[in-house]
């Protein structure tokens, strides 16, 4: 009987709690999402939450709604313009410990596009809007914890890329062209425009130069800035510049042109040399015609060739080597002869230019 009471005593002892609530599994909101634009698509990504409000793993994860709207700030979805399943590996993700990131493109529709219209009669008159974007990540009862971050994207429109990028090889560059829009003339702050890309073999992109769209169609620019005798690729893409009151310019980038392959084969010779000039000196029995001549400017300039003939004869090479400086002695001179020079410029390729005109002196 005193081992039963005892058995009883403990169990009166014993305390039981309220009942805990059950969990919401409501996934975080995202407070990471970002938003590009290009051309009519803007591109959001986001971190995909692994964690509840309740600081749990999200073991259940639902659709994630997108959210666009017209204000400046959104209280709720408003409009819904899209949604995300989740993905289907979100759990092997998450049990690696790894981070997965979601996205989603949306396509402006053209009316949305409230930026003065390129080339219109009322270009420059209206200052474009912008839309306003977030996102709802729900759980598997269709619950979630409310909107991400919002992210702002300017509704201004972009030209449409040229039909007819062209490019060409030519001794100062590779010469890029194409044909503009025609603008009407614009007094507020939208300004449009085209950029051209360069990129090696090897991917790497840089910026060659950009070109204000306007009243001219006939656009075009030229890259010095590249290695010959190898592969580049170019394209263009649009832009529109938004200015704004102390801070700085919106820019939207439009979409681009196809890429065109440029193999820059340098075939073009060096400037032709000037300024020839002959002078005979003979001190004691040595006898000798020195030549000087203006230099050549090009970058790639390698040397000289020297050119000689006599009356009546045709003109011979008289270097075995090319000549580095702007200047050559000749010393196969005979005494009572007239002899003619020229002289052309060689690149690092072998492009040899046209002779320059020619400079006479006599031998006494």
């Amino acid at each position: 009987m005193l081992a039963m009471a005892g058995i009883w005593g403990l169990a009166g002892c014993a305390q039981i709690g309220p009942p805990l609530p059950p969990e919401l599994e409501l996934p975080r909101a995202p407070s990471d999402l970002k938003a590009a634009r290009k051309g009519d698509k803007v591109t959001l990504t986001w971190t995909v939450p692994a964690r509840t409000t309740e600081r749990q793993r999200v073991r259940y994860l639902g659709k994630t709604r997108v959210c666009r709207s017209l204000d400046a700030t959104l209280k709720q979805c408003g409009m819904t313009v899209g949604e995300v399943a989740p993905s289907a590996d979100f759990a092997s993700k998450e049990a690696g410990g790894k981070k997965l990131t979601a996205s989603y493109v949306d396509v402006l529709p053209v009316e949305l596009q409230r930026g003065s219209a390129p080339g219109s009669a009322s270009s420059g008159s209206a200052i474009p809007g912008s839309a306003t974007y977030a996102i709802e990540v729900f759980n598997l009862h269709g619950r979630a914890a409310g909107l991400s971050n919002e992210v702002r994207v300017s509704l201004a429109e972009t030209l449409p890329p040229p039909t007819d990028f062209r490019a060409r090889v030519m001794a100062q560059g590779v010469e890029v062209s194409w044909t503009g829009e025609l603008l009407q003339p614009s007094a507020n702050s939208i300004r449009y425009g085209y950029r051209v890309y360069r990129r090696d073999e090897g991917g790497q992109r840089i910026l060659v130069g950009e070109v204000n769209a306007g009243t001219e169609t006939n656009l075009s620019l030229t890259d010095q800035n590249f290695e010959w005798e190898q592969s580049y690729y170019y394209h263009a893409e649009t832009f529109t510049a938004v200015a704004q009151a102390g801070k700085t310019d919106v820019s939207i980038d439009g979409d681009d042109t196809a890429e065109i392959r440029v193999f820059a084969h340098d075939v073009f010779p060096p400037a032709v040399p000037s300024g020839l000039q002959a002078v005979f000196s003979g001190p004691g029995q040595e006898r000798f015609i020195d030549l000087i001549w203006t230099p050549v400017g090009d970058a790639d300039l390698d040397g000289y060739n020297v050119y000689r003939h006599e009356d009546g004869g045709a003109a011979v090479k008289v270097n075995s080597e090319l000549v580095k400086t702007p200047a050559y002695r000749d010393m196969k001179v005979e005494a009572g002869k007239n002899y003619f020079y020229s002289v052309s410029a060689v690149d690092q390729r072998g492009n040899e230019s046209a002779r320059s005109e020619e400079s006479s002196e006599r031998v006494p």
